[in-house]
């Protein structure tokens, strides 16, 4: 069966309506008459926290359940400008956005002590927001590191500058972010073997556009982009003065061409047993030659370890044989476009325009550049997120929204528990190991125990570009100083003022931050029904990632052992595939179809964590009847939760960059995991014969 998307064109939005549709919602329980409970403070939005004048109720809900719950906000709500998606999560991230300028240009007038972290925040702001000095300054801030790459002379000179290149900017586990923009990259994190210790893992990188198959692939579309790539290329090496900017761009591209070649594939790099290569430091220059390692470590800060992770060897091994036989002009005009690429944000407003015309435009298809006071906090955040995240919860972040929150995550991992107990196919002894794995998480929500220290960071007025290159060094720097310590299971992965949540697999940690405990996804004052759905559903999700297909590799303190009995992985992964055929049937655009296995690790979460907060939800009620509130059940209002989390519309060149380089199914399809629960389907009086209709047997049930 193949699902195509009503929201890209108006013109399509009546192909999915069905003439039998209902124009209210179906009520598979029967209204309770007992009186009402005592009022709360009104929810945010509508009457009990779900945006009913959002639904289009023309729609069958058995048919087209995301048209159905939402149809009518996408047929109302524009992309802005400045986007080339709009999402729930970008919605809430404009209103902690809001917050964070507040905060931020507060800090920028205040004229704080030298040193302390508000002076930082407010000078790091103010610079970039200097646009006059950063206008004089052209293209000034680059000449240092320009002039570095024009002084390399031979191997062990281009293994010096890609290993002074490496920063902190991937995560393969807490992020799903497998590779970099730079040459090689290095992700610091707990040892997978033993998680008591920290480990460095180098990191496939190298390309300038998403994903090897924006190179590779022959459809008309990444062709015409590999065209305006190198125009790209073309015009940022003239605008930092470099001649015959043409041949340049053409051995650029050359180059990154044959770094894709090499490239392992996202759904290869999310496989992390096979990623758990280790390469002793010794056997560097065997397993991966063509690097001068000793002069590669040495700029990295690591020239002590001893010990490496190769997440994608392959890779790896051929960026270095790329090192050790590309010519050096070759890589000397790849490091300097690069170079100009990356810094071009905090650059005058040529590089800036250049930037957002092929970042912004060509592949993501934003016809306008973000306001610069929106840059302006992200990059202010990105840099000092926490001591501005410190700031934020202490205005915006409640105690009883910390309270709730926290109990919904309880309710949740006991409903979990309860889910393991119920389970008929698993064997007594992976059930016990499962148990233990649930009773060992950690859950954080809104904000860390212990705040991070920013001393050793400085932060000049008016150098916006070396403010954000000694940033992005800072991070670095702070990750290379846990090799060697202890392990902090306590740290942080997200910075409070950040709309999204993850689980940390070697930690046995799900975060929760702040700024995503705002409607739609929870309000303290809306039915528990609909948070239940809504952020109930995001905590399952976290919680079950730790018994996905890549949570089951992991043991209770975060090893990497496989706690399965054989029968029981075979079962698993059995039903893990029909999940995966499922998701590869849909099309969200002509052509382009879902990779199952791709995005299986995320639509396992939603579908165990679903059915997990589901559950929550009726723990809750704590022996009480459900209510109906203003027509609509319990189950329809937590099914309805869910769906408006996942709201959202889509620019064409972003749509399909989510499904080509993606691990999450965009959210139309992500509000389809209803369709395994067998809830949803008296709720909605869903029947056979109707298009997202699963018998029992094909409905997935992984937990």
């Amino acid at each position: 069966m193949i699902l195509r998307p009503f929201w890209f064109a108006a013109a399509s939005a009546a192909v999915l309506l069905s003439a039998c549709a209902t124009t209210a919602p179906p009520s598979a329980e029967a209204p309770i008459t007992a009186p009402a409970p005592a009022p709360k403070p009104q929810a945010q939005v509508g009457t009990f926290g779900f945006d009913v004048a959002g639904m289009d109720t023309s729609a069958a809900a058995g048919d087209d359940f995301f048209r159905y719950a939402v149809g009518k906000w996408v047929d109302r709500t524009e992309i802005p400008a400045d986007r080339s998606s709009l999402t729930s999560f970008a919605i809430i991230s404009e209103t902690a956005a809001t917050r964070t300028r507040a905060i931020i240009e507060e800090a920028a007038r205040a004229n704080a002590p030298a040193g302390s972290d508000a002076r930082k925040i407010g000078d790091y702001f103010a610079s970039f927001m200097d646009e006059a000095r950063i206008e004089a300054l052209g293209a000034a801030p680059l000449k240092p590191e320009l002039d570095a790459i024009a002084a390399i002379r031979g191997r062990t000179d281009l293994s010096r500058a890609l290993g002074a290149s490496v920063r902190a900017d991937t995560d393969a586990l807490n992020a799903t972010n497998f590779y970099t923009e730079r040459p090689l990259g290095v992700w610091i994190a707990e040892d997978l073997d033993d998680t008591s210790i920290y480990r460095p893992y180098l990191m496939q990188g190298g390309l300038g556009m998403p994903d090897r198959e924006y190179y590779l692939a022959d459809t008309p579309r990444f062709v015409e982009l590999r065209g305006k790539y190198v125009a790209h290329i073309v015009a940022m090496l003239r605008l930092a003065g470099y001649s015959d900017p043409e041949a340049r761009a053409k051995r650029v591209m050359a180059l990154e061409t044959a770094i894709a070649r090499t490239h392992v594939p996202v759904d290869q790099s999310a496989d992390v047993a096979k990623s758990n290569t280790v390469w002793t430091r010794a056997e560097l220059p065997t397993k991966a030659p063509g690097i001068d390692w000793d002069a590669f470590l040495d700029a990295a800060g690591m020239a002590d370890q001893p010990r490496f992770g190769a997440w994608q060897a392959s890779a790896i091994s051929g960026m270095a044989k790329l090192v050790g036989g590309q010519p050096i002009q070759a890589w000397q005009d790849y490091l300097a476009f690069h170079t100009v690429e990356r810094g071009a944000p905090y650059l005058s407003k040529a590089f800036v325009d250049e930037h957002f015309a092929f970042n912004g435009q060509a592949l993501s298809g934003a016809p306008q550049q973000r306001e610069r006071w929106k840059r302006g906090v992200d990059f202010t955040s990105n840099a000092l997120g926490e001591a501005v995240g410190k700031l934020y919860v202490e205005r915006h972040f409640s105690p009883q929204a910390k309270a709730e929150a926290q109990e919904m995550a309880e309710n949740v991992l006991k409903a979990f528990g309860q889910r393991i107990d119920r389970l008929e196919w698993m064997t007594p002894k992976t059930k016990a190991r499962a148990k233990a794995k649930l009773a060992n998480f950690r859950v954080y929500v809104g904000y860390p125990d212990r705040w991070r220290d920013y001393s050793g960071l400085s932060i000049v007025p008016g150098d916006a570009y070396g403010n954000w290159s000694r940033g992005v060094l800072f991070e670095y720097r702070r990750n290379l100083a846990k090799l060697g310590k202890p392990v902090d299971r306590t740290e942080w992965f997200m910075t409070p003022q950040t709309v999204n949540a993850l689980f940390a697999p070697s930690q046995n940690s799900i975060i929760f931050p702040a700024a995503i405990l705002e409607p739609t996804f929870f309000d303290p004052n809306a039915d528990a029904a609909v948070n239940y759905g809504a952020i109930g559903g995001v905590m399952g999700h976290e919680v079950s990632h730790g018994f996905d297909d890549t949570g089951a590799l992991f043991d209770e303190e975060g090893n990497l052992k496989n706690w399965w009995e054989p029968e029981d992985m075979a079962r698993f992964k059995a039903e893990a595939r029909k999940l995966a055929d499922q998701y590869s049937a849909y099309e969200p655009l002509p052509g382009v179809r879902m990779n199952g296995e791709q995005v299986l690790g995320e639509n396992i979460a939603d579908v165990a964590g679903l059915a997990a907060a589901y559950d929550a939800y009726r723990l809750s009620l704590k022996g009480a009847a459900p209510q109906t509130i203003d027509g609509f059940t319990a189950d329809q209002r937590f099914f309805l939760g869910w769906a408006q989390n996942y709201r959202s519309k889509f620019r064409e060149p972003t749509l399909r960059r989510m499904v080509v380089t993606g691990v999450h199914s965009p959210g139309p399809w992500r509000a389809l995991t209803v369709r395994n629960l067998d809830a949803w389907y008296p709720a909605f009086d869903v029947k056979p014969g109707q298009k997202l209709y699963l018998s029992p047997d094909d409905r997935v049930k992984v937990w």
